[in-house]
């Protein structure tokens, strides 16, 4: 059988594909493996009580239950939902915003595709766009979104070395190029792979920039401010007429309501809603359904700020510990934990690359994931992409303190 471009660049293996393949393989019974790959959120026992209860009024609801299951909601999305958003954004954050500026998609990847592909590529004057990512290493997900080859420009960071332990990269300012031929500019906040969170200065200078630029600046939020707010350090959440924000369910414990969520200038949420006609003719309506109520009662910040945030920052030094004493007997370090619940580990001295070091470890059944595929858009190599990975500490603590060691073991005889 014959196949397009567009079948042909979804056929080879992404790094995205590989990890959610790894997740996939990793939940199929009878298997002994340690997933500390992907970045599904951990079932915390009181937010689910929350999303419990909500999913019991909504059944004791019918007609509630079968508007939710049972009819298609706007392009836009649930507009209970969008109506208690831009209400809570605007109250809590003074956000000048109102309902035309949220759409909801499947899912955060989705509205990655469609921003990506609706704002770099070929314009109809003859130009060429890009996305530029100021602060590689960046998430994994995005690499592959684009349907135009060589879609994405990226910066290499600064490093501070903090301490013995602890390193952090930062955006360098003063060699960031953004060209006439940069269509957006893109971070995520925290940063995934790293757990680096921009502080509210960085973000004001790029929002500047691209700003004088007359193009968006694009801030993925998944982990971040309002919610679920896995931040550990003092920021504020940002937007402006000229951000657009993307936010989701999944880390508030949702991820299989594949909800995403998309606040942006008015000309942007109108165009997403015509593209959710035609490609998904409607978001799913059962994500809304359950965390309406929450996010109409600000619930949700209380949600995130006593349990999910205190949750994942415990799990977060737990592994530090752990690292500090499995670690032993090679040069590594630990990119300062900002946010999300990743750990961005540098081995300075292995002698094989991050994905064969992945390689080893997969069949040894700890799952991680090779920093090389965080690397994309450079116009130069950098070491870290063959020095790093990154490990999601977010599992029990069992699995986490077994899995270091098994990487601790692997790292060792590599460096012997």
């Amino acid at each position: 059988m014959k196949f397009s471009k567009f079948a042909d660049k979804f056929a080879n293996q992404s790094g995205i594909g590989m990890l959610m393949d790894d997740l996939g393989n990793a939940l199929q019974p009878g298997q002994q493996v340690y997933m500390l790959g992907g970045g599904n959120p951990t079932p915390i026992p009181a937010v689910r009580q929350f999303f419990h209860k909500n999913m019991q009024d909504l059944l004791q609801d019918g007609d509630a239950f079968d508007r939710a299951i049972g009819n298609y909601d706007p392009p836009q999305g649930n507009p209970r939902f969008i109506k208690a958003l831009s209400t809570l954004l605007k109250n809590q954050f003074g956000w000048d915003i109102s309902e035309k500026n949220i759409a909801l998609t499947h899912g955060s990847q989705q509205a990655f595709f469609i921003l990506f592909n609706m704002l770099a590529g070929p314009y109809p004057d003859g130009n060429r766009k890009k996305i530029l990512f100021p602060l590689a290493p960046e998430y994994i997900g995005y690499c592959d979104v684009g349907l135009e080859p060589d879609l994405f420009e990226s910066a290499l960071p600064s490093i501070e070395i903090q301490d013995e332990l602890f390193f952090k990269y930062h955006i360098n300012f003063d060699t960031l190029n953004v060209g006439d031929n940069i269509g957006a500019i893109c971070v995520s906040r925290p940063t995934n792979p790293t757990g680096n969170v921009l502080t509210d200065e960085e973000v004001k200078k790029l929002a500047q920039i691209a700003k004088e630029k007359q193009i968006p600046l694009i801030i993925d939020n998944a982990y971040g401010k309002p919610f679920p707010d896995i931040i550990y350090t003092d920021v504020n959440p940002h937007w402006d007429s000229n951000t657009i924000v993307c936010m989701s369910l999944s880390k508030l414990g949702l991820p299989g309501t594949r909800t995403g969520i998309v606040i942006g200038p008015e000309d942007v949420i109108d165009r997403i809603t015509r593209m959710n006609t035609v490609l998904t003719l409607s978001p799913g309506g059962v994500g809304t359904a359950i965390a309406a109520n929450i996010i109409e009662d600000g619930q949700v910040l209380e949600i995130s700020e006593q349990f999910i945030k205190p949750f994942y920052e415990q799990k977060k030094d737990f592994a530090i510990e752990c690292a500090k004493q499995y670690f032993t007997g090679f040069d590594f370090a630990i990119h300062q934990p900002e946010g999300s619940f990743f750990l961005w580990v540098w081995f300075k001295d292995l002698p094989v690359s991050s994905h064969e070091f992945y390689q080893r470890l997969k069949k040894r059944g700890v799952i991680v994931v090779s920093g090389s595929y965080f690397f994309f858009g450079l116009n130069q190599p950098h070491p870290h992409q063959d020095q790093c990975l990154r490990i999601n500490h977010a599992q029990d603590r069992e699995v986490v303190e077994k899995a270091f060691q098994i990487i601790a073991e692997e790292a060792r005889h590599l460096c012997s």
